[in-house]
């Protein structure tokens, strides 16, 4: 399981892309790109320091003028162009995603590239449609309307989870609504945002408008989130990490968005299908080895069909395949570094004081021990105040608990800090109906879970941060609303001026 692509060679250059060209870091540490499913090193580069923020921020604030006033038709027919690069070069995008983060080669190619070129194509069309409100005489003596204009330079922060995806969610309705943009990616995964960059080159997106970053987040980051001409700030991440953000982006008073952790639960009722139910919360808890914030990870199962939903999903995880990502029968990856690894499995070896670790819980050996990988896992027996079922494992394990009443299920789902996703499996309407209008997060999926599409907005409740990723709902984040009023009468003297002048002529 060789890496089997030159990374060294592609990235030479460096790994800064700043004002239209990849150039190397100046903070003088050096980072390597490990690929989990074998430790071995792909590349390695010089972080970012300060400097090459300030320079990343002061390429974007000279492109912005140009990209903020070209027509939206302008930017629209750029970001076609970029999705026609994208797909052209689908096949070297899920390869190096594949090897920088240990994911499936099928999960690349049919999830993370697709969505990828599906969400360029999305905001493509949403550029042109930039609209504020109609013109109306709301005073009588006045017309008013409604700007809607990019806020300016905007800095984000992305996780290692997602790279490519995470990239164009950030970078996408930022220049689609005519701001310019400085993306720091998570330093151990930067390979394919990098590239996502330089398709937007290659698509004739201006130099400037589009630049990454690559370095530590104390460093890089926090200097970022804080320069005085970085206008916005969108991260996603931790909800400690992002608690951290807020307090220097809320310093100068910045724009700020913010998608954090997720505890999702998977609530299934007593007259669900309780196959459909055990497939759905197998692949929601296990898409990306669980690396995921939306991922299925407390299944609250109604007492009739417990029994059943508990022996389905053992059987099911013990039929996936852990293996080489760049085989395409492999059905789970190792998590992003062993570090992750050891994470999650400080997670499961805790519950099993307090829980029954009914499969899993154990990294396997043979050929796949020196990468990160982790087997499917399934607990049961655990409180709801325990940590399994309380804190994010951000890994392939799954945590099922029983309920008697309707009501019950649904204050257990609530019953986190969180609130980014959920899903409710029943056959009956208005039971559904009652846990998607209940369940406090922002995306309730029915008799399914994990979907998402281009045109339906991703956020979170509650500790779960706040704003929007992708669909039309993603603009309030990247633009100012500017109301504009116009006086109708042509009248020196209008009526309000008497609370200053009086009776006087």
């Amino acid at each position: 399981m060789g890496n089997g692509h030159p990374m060294r060679d592609r990235f030479a250059a460096g790994t800064q892309y700043i004002g239209g060209r990849l150039r190397s870091g100046t903070s003088g540490r050096t980072q390597d790109v490990v690929n989990p499913a074998t430790g071995e090193t792909v590349h390695t580069y010089e972080l970012a320091s300060a400097a090459d923020v300030d320079a990343a921020v002061a390429a974007a604030r000279e492109a912005l003028p140009g990209w903020a006033g070209a027509t939206p038709g302008e930017r629209s027919d750029a970001l076609h162009r970029f999705a026609g690069v994208l797909a052209d070069r689908a096949a070297d995008l899920a390869h190096t995603e594949s090897v920088q983060c240990g994911k499936p080669i099928k999960l690349t190619t049919e999830f993370d590239v697709p969505g990828t070129v599906d969400n360029t194509a999305f905001f493509a069309g949403a550029a042109r449609h930039l609209q504020g409100q109609s013109a109306g005489e709301y005073s009588g003596d006045h017309t008013s309307y409604v700007r809607r204009e990019p806020i300016g330079t905007v800095g984000s922060i992305a996780p290692w989870n997602y790279p490519l995806q995470m990239a164009a969610w950030k970078i996408l309705p930022a220049i689609a609504a005519g701001n310019t943009i400085v993306l720091k990616p998570a330093e151990i995964t930067p390979l394919t945002s990098l590239m996502f960059a330089e398709a937007a080159a290659a698509a004739a997106v201006p130099d400037g408008v589009v630049n990454i970053v690559n370095g530590a987040g104390r460093d890089a980051g926090e200097h970022l989130v804080g320069h005085p001409d970085v206008a916005m700030t969108s991260f996603t991440g931790s909800t400690a990490v992002g608690k951290r953000v807020a307090e220097i982006a809320t310093a100068s008073v910045k724009r700020l968005h913010l998608e954090l952790g997720g505890k999702a639960p998977f609530v299934v009722f007593d007259d669900a299908d309780v196959e459909a139910a055990a497939h759905g919360a197998v692949a929601g808890s296990l898409i990306n080895s669980g690396q995921d914030c939306t991922a299925a990870t407390r299944a609250y199962v109604q007492r009739p069909l417990y029994d059943a939903f508990v022996a389905a999903v053992a059987d099911l995880m013990a039929m996936v395949r852990l293996g080489d990502p760049l085989d395409p029968a492999t059905d789970l990856g190792p998590l992003v570094s062993h570090l992750q690894r050891d994470r999650v499995a400080g997670f499961v070896d805790r519950a099993r004081a307090y829980a029954t670790v009914v499969t899993g819980g154990e990294a396997p050996q043979g050929e796949l021990k020196r990468g990160a990988y982790y087997r499917p896992t399934l607990i049961t027996g655990a409180a709801q105040d325990s940590e399994i079922v309380q804190s994010e494992v951000f890994g392939p394990v799954l945590v099922v608990l029983p309920f008697d009443t309707d009501d019950e299920g649904i204050a257990l789902a609530n019953d986190t800090p969180y609130g980014l996703a959920a899903s409710a499996w029943s056959r009956d309407v208005y039971r559904a109906g009652r846990a998607t209008r209940e369940i406090k997060a922002g995306c309730v999926w029915v008799n399914d879970h994990i979907p998402i599409i281009s045109e339906m907005p991703h956020g979170g409740y509650k500790a779960s941060g706040f704003g929007k990723d992708m669909s039309a709902y993603s603009f309030e984040e990247y633009t100012q609303v500017k109301h504009v009023m116009y006086d109708n009468t042509a009248v020196a003297r209008k009526d309000w001026h008497r609370t200053i002048f009086g009776d006087r002529p």
